[in-house]
């Protein structure tokens, strides 16, 4: 039987006058912070490229909003920042209700766990249609069975109409663990812009006293964080150097991202004598050049939920070494588009580096088949069409 909706609860006197009915309806993104990521990516590619005249968007971040937000291309957009601190702050959730109040969204669509409790101020707000999706767990609860955070999830089945996984891995544990009914579950894939993201087309210049004619570049982007364990690759590196010292006059390392990680990354590549040996510039606004400046593309991750780094990759038509967690292996076929190893072997990581760099045709073979396999499987259009139906069946 489907929920009743509450009357808003009067937490205080706000207007909030409905929206004239020939309008396109609201639709407000709830997360953690807009910022450099995966899910914020998929979340901006959706909002610029969803039907102006069916959608109207809002993005409401539970702490805060990055230079990041340049990225949205509609200007009717608002964004808002409730600016919960760490820990409990009671304060935010009347916050986050008075924002709703004003706003009068016809969906909330709230993403991950940092934006799960926001779900309680939109259920009071009288919001006619609630989602949650699941893009990948982090450090806390790797293998998913935290029971407090778990707990909160069971319990808010009672108010969510529709969730979202976007790996079969995900969708299985929502089942498993949480009890998300088969019905209320939809499984969307990530998509990729593949005219965007493609081996036509210029490199992005690398320093020349990084990468000389004949380098062989292994690059990664991410988030500097444990979870996508960097450190990780910058060890399987060093063992490739090692195993194979002659190496050392071409083979590079690009890391591209920022974070807490920062530090031991560039103290583990010290150690093993190659930090002059790699690059890492930081964030870049320029990720589609900066593939085809690469020869193969590492994901070095202890979780994901789909990695949106690995089907950029493949679409620029770049092999990838990806360890074989979460959504991995259902996006990227082994030795076929690249090669899946165990989570945390940085020696099998090492090996399958050198495999590439002596097997040049194995490089082109398998790249080519990655882009033809994200061209044909996970495009933007069709995770697109894939939301489109999921929001017009709420509305």
């Amino acid at each position: 039987m489907a929920r009743a909706k509450p009357e808003p609860r009067s937490l205080e006197s706000l207007p909030a006058a409905p929206a004239p009915a020939s309008q396109p309806r609201l639709i407000c993104h709830v997360m953690q912070r807009l910022a450099v990521g995966g899910l914020e990516n998929g979340v901006v590619n959706l909002i610029n490229n969803l039907p102006d005249d069916a959608y109207r968007h809002a993005v409401i971040c539970v702490t805060s909003a990055t230079e990041f937000r340049q990225r949205i291309r509609r200007p009717d957009v608002e964004v808002h920042e409730i600016g919960k601190r760490p820990g409990k702050d009671i304060d935010a959730y009347r916050r986050m209700w008075q924002v709703l109040r004003r706003l009068r969204p016809q969906i909330v669509h709230t993403r991950n766990l940092p934006a799960l409790d926001m779900l309680a101020p939109a259920w009071l707000a009288g919001v006619p249609r609630l989602v949650h999706s699941e893009h990948g767990l982090d450090m806390i609860e790797l293998d998913g069975g935290n029971r407090k955070y778990n707990r909160l999830r069971r319990l808010s089945r009672s108010v969510v109409d529709r969730y979202v996984a976007v790996s079969g891995d995900l969708a299985g544990w929502l089942r498993r663990e949480i009890g998300v009914p088969e019905a209320r579950l939809d499984l969307i894939y990530n998509g990729v812009d593949t005219g965007r993201f493609t081996p036509e087309g210029a490199p992005a210049p690398l320093p020349a006293n990084f990468a000389a004619a004949g380098a062989i570049v292994v690059g990664t982007a991410g988030r500097l964080e444990a979870v996508k364990n960097q450190v990780g690759l910058a060890r399987a590196f060093c063992r490739a150097l090692e195993q194979r010292p002659e190496l050392r006059a071409r083979l590079r390392l690009l890391v591209v991202g920022s974070g807490s990680q920062e530090q031991e990354l560039r103290a583990i590549l010290a150690a093993g004598d190659a930090l002059d040996l790699a690059w890492l510039p930081g964030s870049r606004d320029d990720m589609p050049a900066l593939y085809r400046a690469i020869d193969l593309f590492v994901l070095p991750s202890l979780r994901e939920g789909i990695s949106n780094t690995v089907l950029e990759a493949m679409a620029s038509g770049r092999p990838v070494i990806a360890t074989a967690v979460g959504g991995n292996p259902e996006i990227m076929p082994d030795d076929v588009a690249g090669t899946l190893v165990p989570v945390g072997d940085e020696d099998a990581m090492a090996t399958a580096i050198l495999r590439y760099v002596d097997d040049p045709v194995l490089q082109r073979i398998h790249g080519a088949a990655a882009r033809a396999h994200a061209v044909r499987n996970f495009s933007l259009d069709g995770m697109l069409r894939r939301y489109d139906r999921l929001y017009r069946s709420l509305l």
